[in-house]
């Protein structure tokens, strides 16, 4: 059995406590688990061992967060597209056999009526100081929303939310945005704000946040943080899209 379908079957889950483990309790038919998130200050203690636990234990709260934050991305343009829905498959690397568990977690946390913002303090709390792993949950959805060409107003809105329940301002929010816009929809954009400058900056300022995104964002790193295999593709574009940035500095700059 696969990461989806331990999530789903109850092998996995039940321990998270708060929203994620009352989404996950209704799928495995322990709808008990409910109850534990009423109770703040329980979930919050387990929240923070679940920060403290191995990379495979994080691994599984990360897939399960963005996939339930996909499902209320979604519904934010008030529909959710056959393009959507192939993104999430694309971006989460999803192995056939386990398209049917993925499936059962967007549709549970689509339905009901809770909104975002639980999922994104649970997952905040989770990753606290991991912030190079919410910036890739946070880029996961931004290759979502731009799936079926549009960038809707609020789902751009929702976004800025999530960005600011992670703990990000509003220039590192538009340097995350920037980085998967360039990706997704092909758009040569601005250099610099990838890297989280003005085209003021020094030539070393330049060089330095170029090395500081690439040690941050390694895949190796990333990995042992909790960044699951299947969201892989993320780190990859994102490292793409930081070293073409890199690239037409450089070349304007003329530097070496």
């Amino acid at each position: 059995m696969g990461i989806w379908g331990k999530i789903v079957g109850g092998a996995i889950g039940l321990g998270f406590g708060g929203p994620m483990g009352a989404l996950l309790g209704v799928l495995a038919g322990h709808i008990a688990v409910d109850k534990r998130a009423a109770d703040a200050r329980a979930r919050e203690a387990h929240e923070r061992r679940l920060a403290g636990r191995g990379a495979e234990e994080r691994q599984f709260a990360f897939a399960v967060a963005v996939v339930a934050l996909a499902a209320k991305l979604a519904k934010a343009d008030g529909r959710v597209s056959r393009d959507e829905v192939a993104a999430i498959k694309s971006v989460f690397r999803i192995p056939a056999s386990e398209t049917a568990a993925v499936a059962a977690i967007f549709n549970e946390a689509r339905r009901e009526a809770a909104g975002f913002e639980p999922y994104a303090e649970q997952i905040a709390a989770i990753f606290a100081g991991r912030r190079a792993l919410l910036e890739e949950l946070l880029g996961a959805l931004l290759m979502i929303a731009h799936a079926d060409g549009v960038y809707h107003p609020e789902e751009r809105r929702l976004l800025e939310r999530v960005a600011a329940i992670f703990g990000f301002g509003e220039g590192e929010f538009r340097r995350v945005e920037a980085t998967f816009t360039r990706s997704v929809a092909r758009d040569e954009g601005d250099p610099y704000e990838v890297l989280g400058l003005t085209a003021d900056a020094g030539d070393a300022e330049v060089k330095a946040a170029h090395r500081r995104l690439v040690r941050e964002n390694h895949p190796d790193r990333l990995a042992a943080q909790g960044l699951p295999d299947d969201f892989a593709e993320v780190a990859n574009k994102k490292m793409a899209e930081v070293n073409a940035a890199w690239d037409r500095i450089k070349k304007a700059r003329g530097l070496n």
